[in-house]
C-alpha cells in the first residue's frame, strides 16, 4: 500500500509557536525600546505579537512599536493572519513590514544592502530535503557554503534558517529560536554546531522534560545566541519541567563558573547537559591510547531490510500453512526477542514456540515461472495485496527476493531503552533492521567484545555519541556505534556466561560493578572517583531521555 500524501502543514514544515515560548523569546531578545526585530518565518504572527508586547514593556510607545517589526512569510494566507493579528493590537499595516516570499532570497538581498537587525526570533520550518523545493534550496545551500558548511541530502530547512538568521544579526545581535533537539545530536547538524560555536560568544540551550508540541514526538530546544560578548564565552544548558515554567523563569546573565567551554569541533552537544568536570573527564578519556574505537574490531551494519515484514517474516504456523518450510532462514525480528548477552539455538526455538515471527522467507532467485508451486502461490497473494508496489520491493529485479542476507557474528541493539549491548549470535540466525548485525574484525572474539561493551565508560559515551528522540529511546546508527570507545584490555578475563545470567535477572548494576573493576580500574588505570563519575554521567543522560514525558493537552496548546 502506498503512503498517504503529506499534509500541507507537513510540506510547509510549520507548527505554531505556543504563546509562552513566543513571549519568552521576545522578552529575552529585545533589550531596548528601539530593538529592530526580524521574524524569518512569521506564520500567523504570534512571535510578532509577542515582540510588539515586549517592545511596549521596554517603553516603546504603542503607536511606534510596530515600526520596529519585520517579518518574512512565504504563505500569503499566513501573512494575512499575521497582519490581522497586529492590526488587532492597534498597529496599521503601513507601520510594520511583512515580506511575502522566500526567506533565503530575502536574506541575500539584505546582506547585499547590509541591512542587519538587533534581534532575530523565530520557529523555523522543519522540511526534509526531498520536500525542500529547488528555488529555495539553492540560495539556502549557498548561504550554508558561505558559512563553511557542506549541505547534503540529509539537511533539513531549519539548518540554513539558523545560518541565514545569524548572518542578519548585527555585531551585538541576539538570536532566539525554537529548534528541534536534533541540533544537539544528529550528524547532519554537526557543521551547524561548529558554526554556532564560532559565531556566538555565548549560547544558552533551554530544554523541557515534557514535549512541547502535541501529536509529534519531537523534542524542541530554545536556542539563545549572543553576539554582544563581554569577554565571557561558552555554553550553558537549562532544563525546565515544561514550557509553562517560562512565565516564572528569570533568565539571568551568565554567572561565574556556569559557562562550559565551547567545543569548536563537530562533537554533539548532548555533552553540555553535564557539568564542566564531567565534560573535562570525557574529553580526557577519549584521548586515552589504551582505548579501542569499536570500528577497529567490529563492522556494524543494519539488519535485513525486507520492505514488507508482514510478507517476508513469518511465524511457524504461517510457514506450515503455506508449505514454505524449505524456503526459510531463522531470523530475529525484534530487539525484545534478544535476552541477555548470548542468543542460543534454544533461545530461537523458544521464540518459535512462542509464536513469534522467526522465519525469513528466502525464495530461490529465479524467474517467477520457475518458482515451486507453493512459492508462486504465496508471491501471487502478496501481489494481490499490492505489497510489491512498496518502494523497497519495486526497485528490486525480483521483488520477492530479499537482498543482503548474511548471518552475523553478533547483534547490537539499534534502539536502546536502558543500556546498549552486543549479543553473541550462537544460533546462526540473522535479523531484521530493528537490530544491527555485527561482524568481527582482526581476529577478535565475540565473547570478548560483548563483555567489553558492558561498562560505565562505553555506556556514558553511547549517550553522547548516539541520539535520542521524544519518546526516550536512544538510537545508535552503525557509524555511531563504530565510534564507541571500548576498554578491551582484560575483557577476555570476564565470564560472559555469568554476565548473561545477571542480565537475564535484570541486574545491570552488578555487571557494571564487576566489569568496571576489571576494565576501567585495574587495566585502564582510572581512579574509583573517575569510574564513579562515568557511571553518573551515563545515568544522568539516560534518565534525562527516559524521563521525558509528553505534556498532552494539559498545557492548552497544540500544533496547528
Amino acid at each position: 500500500m502506498s503512503k498517504p500524501a503529506l499534509s500541507y502543514q507537513k510540506l510547509r514544515g510549520g507548527y505554531y509557536t505556543p504563546k509562552p515560548i513566543a513571549d519568552f523569546l521576545a522578552r529575552w531578545a529585545i533589550q531596548s525600546s528601539k530593538t529592530e526585530v526580524l521574524e524569518p518565518s512569521c506564520g500567523d504572527g504570534v512571535l510578532l505579537q509577542s515582540a510588539f508586547e515586549a517592545l511596549i514593556a521596554k517603553g516603546t510607545k504603542p503607536e511606534q512599536a510596530a515600526e520596529f517589526l519585520h517579518g518574512v512569510e512565504i504563505d500569503e494566507h499566513e501573512v494575512q493572519r499575521a497582519v490581522s493579528r497586529l492590526e488587532a493590537l492597534g498597529a496599521k499595516p503601513s507601520m510594520f513590514m511583512i515580506h511575502t516570499g522566500d526567506f533565503f532570497a530575502y536574506c541575500k538581498a539584505h546582506l547585499k544592502d547590509k541591512r542587519l537587525f538587533d534581534a532575530v526570533i523565530g520557529n523555523p520550518p522543519f522540511i526534509r530535503y526531498q520536500n525542500f523545493i529547488e528555488e529555495q534550496r539553492v540560495p539556502a545551500f549557498e548561504l550554508m557554503s558561505t558559512a563553511g558548511m557542506k549541505p547534503n541530502r540529509l539537511t533539513n530547512t531549519w539548518v540554513p534558517f539558523i545560518v541565514a538568521s545569524s548572518f542578519l544579526l548585527n555585531e551585538k545581535g541576539r538570536l532566539a529560536m525554537v529548534i528541534p533537539a536534533e541540533l544537539l545530536q544528529v550528524n547532519y547538524a554537526a557543521d551547524l554546531r561548529r558554526f554556532l560555536s564560532g559565531y556566538y560568544n555565548k549560547i544558552t540551550l533551554i530544554t523541557f522534560k515534557k514535549l512541547v508540541f502535541e501529536g509529534i514526538q519531537q523534542e524542541v530546544v530554545l536556542l539563545l545566541g549572543e553576539r554582544n560578548g563581554d569577554g565571557q564565552t561558552g555554553v550553558r544548558t537549562i532544563e525546565l519541567e515544561s514550557m509553562c515554567d517560562l512565565a516564572s523563569y528569570e533568565h539571568t546573565d551568565f554567572v561565574s563558573g556556569e559557562l562550559k567551554p565551547m567545543d569548536h569541533s563537530t562533537e554533539k552537544w548532548t555533552q553540555y547537559f553535564l557539568s564542566k568536570e564531567e565534560i573535562k573527564l570525557l574529553r580526557a578519556i577519549r584521548a586515552n591510547p589504551n582505548l579501542t574505537e569499536a570500528g577497529k574490531v567490529i563492522d556494524v551494519d543494519v539488519g535485513i531490510v525486507t520492505g514488507q515484514n508482514q510478507f517476508f517474516v513469518l511465524n511457524d504456523e504461517q510457514i506450515r500453512e503455506r508449505g514454505l518450510e524449505a524456503y526459510t532462514l531463522p531470523i530475529v525480528s525484534r530487539s525484545g526477542h534478544l535476552k541477555g548477552a548470548i542468543f542460543s539455538k534454544t533461545d530461537w526455538e523458544t521464540n518459535v514456540e512462542s509464536d513469534l515471527p522467526t522465519y525469513l522467507l528466502n525464495l530461490p532467485n529465479v524467474p517467477f515461472e520457475e518458482l515451486p508451486e507453493a512459492a508462486r502461490e504465496y508471491v501471487v497473494s502478496g501481489e494481490k495485496a499490492e505489497l510489491h508496489t512498496g518502494y523497497k520491493c519495486r526497485i528490486r529485479n525480483r521483488w520477492y527476493i530479499v537482498p543482503s542476507i548474511w548471518m552475523p557474528d553478533a547483534f547490537m541493539l539499534r534502539q536502546v531503552h536502558g543500556y546498549p549491548k552486543i549479543i553473541v549470535n550462537k544460533a546462526n540466525t540473522t535479523c531484521t533492521d530493528t537490530i544491527h548485525r555485527v561482524k568481527l574484525r582482526n581476529g577478535t572474539k565475540a565473547d570478548v567484545i560483548a563483555a567489553a561493551f558492558l561498562n560505565s565508560l562505553t555506556f556514558a559515551f553511547s549517550e553522547v555519541i548516539g541520539r535520542s528522540y521524544g519518546g526516550g529511546v536512544l538510537e545508535l546508527e552503525p557509524n555511531e556505534a563504530e565510534k564507541l570507545p571500548l576498554p578491551l584490555n582484560g575483557a577476555e578475563t570476564l565470564d560472559l556466561k555469568q554476565i548473561h545470567k545477571l542480565l537475564l535477572n535484570d541486574d545491570i548494576s552488578a555487571v557494571l560493578d564487576m566489569a568496571d573493576k576489571v576494565l576501567l580500574v585495574d587495566r585502564l588505570g582510572l581512579s574509583l572517583k573517575e569510574t564513579a563519575m562515568l557511571r553518573r554521567i551515563w545515568q544522568k543522560l539516560r534518565d534525562r531521555r527516559i524521563n521525558r514525558k509528553h505534556s498532552g493537552k494539559s498545557n492548552g496548546f497544540s500544533a496547528s
